[in-house]
């Protein structure tokens, strides 16, 4: 319903979510929690076949966006670790291989992902949900903070690899949940008791991938950064966006963090 704008940007390809529930199998001394969680079920595989995803990660879940095209491949990849539905008309309809096999193609084996620059600014930032009922609340907060709190940093070049702060606020509603992700500094123009978070509170910081614009059409993206952190055990929240990826991780373990991806980086030249 948008109507065309010269300012506004739309990708070609068409995406589908998927939504991966665990069914308890999941090794109980599993403390990694968010993209790390699936890294070597999900998003390892489906680099290795070629499929490019977006990442977004949720208060309450994880998805995953897949372009529609790939669908035959994510399925032929996923569907011997995983059970798969689709949901028509409010029902989940079982899915087999042999509802997509006419078409599809092997995969060629994928090229090593390349290993984007990371920055790591000095942000700390909150991962937050609020009750359905209590948004009203605090909505012209919320728009003052989305639309006119922020000017553009057009003076601050894309290459730094040392930025002191990033502006980042994300707000999700789906299925009628609401995830917020803001820095520390912003939440406290927010009235305390409306906003939920773990009951730690913990802080996080954030691993920006990419020196410029990623686009849409690698693969391998999110799993050159899920990888690692899923074999340190180290939880990751992880969301996708049109130019960069962000992986927030719990602020005590950024410095292991950037040593993981670093190490990974020099290992790979």
């Amino acid at each position: 319903e948008l109507p065309p704008s010269e300012f506004m940007q739309v990708a070609d390809s068409t995406w589908l979510v998927l939504s991966v529930v665990s069914n308890g199998r999941e090794p109980s001394g599993c403390q990694a929690t968010g993209v790390t969680k699936i890294a070597r079920s999900v998003i390892a595989p489906l680099a290795e076949h070629h499929v490019s995803v977006l990442m977004l990660s949720t208060y309450q879940t994880d998805f995953i966006l897949v372009r529609e095209r790939d669908l035959p491949v994510v399925i032929h990849t996923l569907a011997g670790e995983f059970d798969i539905y689709r949901e028509e008309s409010g029902e989940c309809v079982p899915v087999t291989c042999d509802d997509v096999s006419n078409g599809f193609l092997k995969p060629k084996p994928a090229a090593s992902p390349t290993l984007h620059p990371v920055q790591s600014p000095q942000t700390r930032f909150c991962v937050l949900t609020v009750a359905p009922d209590t948004l009203p609340a605090i909505a012209t907060m919320l728009i003052d903070v989305l639309f006119y709190s922020h000017s553009p940093p057009w003076d601050t070049g894309t290459d730094s690899q040392d930025l002191d702060s990033i502006t980042f606020f994300s707000f999700s509603l789906i299925e009628g949940y609401i995830s917020i992700v803001m820095d520390a500094e912003t939440q406290k123009r927010f009235p305390s008791d409306l906003l939920l978070t773990s009951s730690t509170g913990e802080l996080w910081r954030m691993v920006r991938i990419g020196g410029q614009p990623l686009g849409f059409d690698e693969c391998g993206i999110v799993a050159q950064i899920a990888e690692p952190l899923a074999a340190a055990d180290i939880s990751a929240y992880y969301i996708s966006t049109f130019n960069f990826d962000h992986a927030l991780v719990p602020e005590e373990g950024i410095a292991e963090v950037i040593q993981l991806l670093q190490q990974r980086q020099e290992s790979s030249r």
